[in-house]
């Protein structure tokens, strides 16, 4: 797991957004668990339509079905052109763009949340406003 902690990075970010890694830290659907103040996140990089590194996308790394932080280790897919995450404890399938879960496998619908994220210079950045 990453810790940030902003005082160490080289890097300034603006008002409102903590660098969480380099984008070299990322590799392309694979999950990053990443530790801001005392909420884990999980770190998704995706193909970009050609091929190469795309987008990044920031959620809670708390199942919210198994109350284990366990969602940067789930299983990367599509869902009809939505990025999705599988849970790896019980296998509940979460849109990546905004947290809905898209398969309840039975139980009662709940949700990631969801963090904006920018890529600056090579740089992570995750729209933060909790305790850092």
């Amino acid at each position: 797991m990453t810790l940030v902690d902003p005082q160490t990075a080289e890097y300034t970010a603006p008002d409102g957004w903590v660098r969480v890694c380099a984008i070299d830290d990322l590799e392309v659907e694979r999950g990053r668990a990443a530790l801001l103040g005392g909420t884990q996140i999980a770190l998704f990089l995706l193909h970009g339509p050609d091929g190469s590194a795309g987008r990044v996308h920031a959620v809670s790394n708390l199942d919210p079905y198994s109350h284990a932080h366990v969602i940067s280790r789930g299983i990367v897919g599509t869902r009809q052109d939505v990025p999705t995450v599988a849970s790896p404890m019980y296998k509940q399938v979460f849109d990546l763009r905004t947290g809905i879960c898209l398969d309840t496998q039975g139980k009662e619908p709940k949700n990631l949340h969801v963090w904006p994220v920018a890529v600056d210079d090579g740089h992570v950045l995750v729209r933060w406003e909790g305790e850092r």
